[in-house]
């Protein structure tokens, strides 16, 4: 990386803002390796994310701010306190406990571009961290019914015919359906499953059988823009059989 700032003219011309980008693309396509278990692409995406790695090292070298060894000896020193039972006579202690230690409020350090679902996870990992959690999935199963039925209040509201009206019940209707999905986060987070791993999947899932429904309609001269739900939903419950 070294020798490529000093003889490459794109790689000489990228500063830390520059190669942002880079780095959140990387990242994905390391996301899209994983998703696949495909190990080939791992190997590969992986060697990506750390060029941006060395890249960001090498250019904070340049400017005397830091090096590649300062990197890994950071991340050495916060694996060791992460972990004073194995490494000194400490303790085992939770990371989210240990943290809330030194943190000022509970988003603090937690990027704002975190993906909602995951952005939403790590808030209650947080403050389950000082205590403030459920004993188990009782209480958030409770919860996700709780906010259900206020979701279904407000769509029994009259909507209103002025413009004003409508978007007053957009926005009250945005805040509850944002209210249960939080709860279904916890209540995921509780049961030791990530919400955002599982929407991917139901994902996934949803699109495999979709795409067999476009194929079973096509063999029957079916045109599923103009089917109908009756019918879509007949070759859907078909797919499941299958």
């Amino acid at each position: 990386m070294r020798d490529l700032r000093a003889r490459c003219d794109w790689d000489a011309a990228q500063t830390h803002d520059s190669l942002r980008p880079y780095l959140i693309e990387e990242a994905h396509e390391l996301d899209d390796a994983l998703r696949a278990r495909d190990e080939r692409a791992m190997r590969e995406e992986l060697g990506d994310v750390l060029l941006q790695v060395l890249f960001h090292s090498v250019i904070a070298e340049e400017n005397g701010a830091f090096s590649m060894r300062d990197v890994g000896d950071t991340l050495i020193a916060k694996m060791r306190a992460r972990h004073p039972h194995l490494y000194g006579d400490g303790e085992k202690v939770a990371w989210e406990r240990m943290k809330a230690k030194v943190r000022n409020s509970i988003a603090d350090g937690l990027p704002v571009d975190l993906p909602a679902l995951h952005r939403a996870h790590r808030l209650q990992d947080r403050a389950a961290g000082v205590g403030f959690d459920w004993p188990d999935v009782e209480g958030p199963a409770a919860k996700v019914e709780e906010e259900l039925v206020e979701v279904r209040q407000e769509l029994a509201k009259p909507h209103g015919e002025s413009a004003d009206a409508a978007a007053a019940r957009t926005e009250r209707l945005e805040a509850e359906l944002g209210d249960l999905l939080f709860a279904v986060v916890n209540l995921s987070r509780k049961a030791g499953v990530h919400a955002s791993l599982a929407l991917d999947k139901a994902n996934m899932k949803f699109v495999r059988r979709f795409e067999a429904i476009e194929a079973l309609a096509a063999e029957r001269g079916i045109d599923v823009k103009t089917a109908g739900l009756e019918v879509l939903d007949g070759l859907w419950e078909e797919i499941k059989r299958r």
